[in-house]
């Protein structure tokens, strides 16, 4: 099954997203090693040797998607692939493009945000080309309501969760990390994790809920890892680490918020294993939806417990009760609650049902339900 991949969310690019296409391009190449590569500029870095592929142009984004098609295009003309993926919806309209030029199967990975997206233009544009895809995956329960509110024949899609990386624990990962941060080896920390865009719902975590942590837990100290997400397709306005400093400081406890933004793989590793809770308070806004979770994951795999607000495709994400807890959307006392009900329990029984909830995620997992979707589709 030789498989044409077009993304525009591809390493060096960072995210959620990126890993889950490299991911899926190496599984696929592993299944065919002809299958070939449309990516971002770099991405020839990130994938095996003699790998074929042409790379996107940096620039705005009505060029990238120019060039995803025409690009795509002239790529499935060369290598006749059998399918031709779009690694989002974004590239759906280039798949279909590209499939038609050679006789391949159109099919598309989704993503919540790839159907809401409130654009005329877009849903004028690309829901017919998704709907057009013989099979359309998707990653949580709520993108497949979704996608079938959009029109796409429920026949036509599978569900395929994203997988993540299971580590082995690492015993000094939580005092390096402490003492990299001079924090108390006993201080409860909270951890949150992921760009900085208005749906993620820190701001008001730290207006909310927090201060109710505090009330209870004085030394408490949330530290947050991620960017500004200026690039970022549903940035939303107010959503920097701006907003959630100054909320903090309004609120007399920004001593008790510290920002470190990106960081390497292993800092990630070390403060997944250094905290305590990891905090996930996305927001039920119009338009823009949670659309899977993937950080609640990345959490429990290496044992750190997550509570988070139902919303979107997250309840695919959190269990309550196996990998943290999952609230009633915008309820931030009984939010607060939970995580101070996790601070107080036995932290290696959580770690513990945190790791068994996490390997039904595996990459393994992944690529082998992804391929099953595809040839099924040809």
């Amino acid at each position: 099954m030789r498989t044409l991949l077009l993304t525009r969310n591809f390493p060096p690019l960072r995210g959620g997203m990126e890993r889950l296409n490299a991911r899926m391009f190496l599984h696929l190449h592993a299944h065919d090693a002809t299958s070939a590569l449309v990516g971002p500029a770099g991405c020839a870095a990130f994938v095996p040797d003699g790998t074929r592929l042409a790379e996107l142009p940096a620039g705005s984004l009505p060029m990238t998607v120019l060039a995803s098609v025409a690009r795509g295009v002239a790529m499935a003309r060369s290598v006749r692939p059998d399918i031709v993926l779009a690694g989002s919806g974004l590239t759906a309209p280039a798949a279909v493009a590209a499939a038609r030029a050679s006789g391949a199967v159109p099919a598309v990975y989704l993503h919540g945000l790839d159907i809401v997206a409130p654009s005329r233009v877009y849903r004028a544009a690309w829901w017919p080309c998704i709907r057009r895809c013989r099979r359309v995956i998707v990653n949580s329960a709520n993108t497949r309501r979704l996608a079938i509110g959009a029109g796409v024949d429920p026949g036509r899609i599978r569900i395929v969760h994203p997988g993540t990386d299971l580590p082995v624990p690492d015993p000094s990962a939580r005092q390096r990390f402490r003492a990299r941060m001079k924090f108390d080896a006993a201080a409860p920390i909270l951890l949150s994790v992921g760009r900085l865009t208005t749906r993620k719902g820190l701001a008001e975590f730290v207006e909310h809920g927090f201060p109710k942590v505090l009330a209870r837990h004085p030394d408490t100290r949330l530290v947050i890892i991620g960017d500004q997400a200026a690039d970022a397709l549903h940035r939303g306005t107010g959503a920097g680490f701006e907003r959630v400093r100054a909320i903090a400081e309004s609120r007399g406890i920004a001593h008790a918020v510290h920002w470190l933004g990106p960081c390497s793989e292993q800092e990630l590793a070390d403060a997944y294993q250094g905290a305590d809770v990891h905090v996930f308070p996305v927001r039920d806004l119009p338009g823009d939806v949670e659309g899977f979770g993937m950080v609640a994951i990345e959490a429990a795999a290496h044992g750190l417990p997550t509570v988070a607000f139902d919303v979107g495709g997250v309840a695919d994400a959190v269990v309550d009760g196996s990998n943290g807890r999952l609230i009633p959307a915008d309820d931030h006392d009984a939010f607060a609650r939970a995580v101070v009900e996790l601070l107080g329990q036995e932290k290696a029984d959580q770690s513990s049902r945190a790791r068994s909830f996490a390997q039904r995620f595996s990459w393994e997992r992944f690529g082998s339900e992804i391929t099953d979707a595809l040839e099924s589709a040809k």
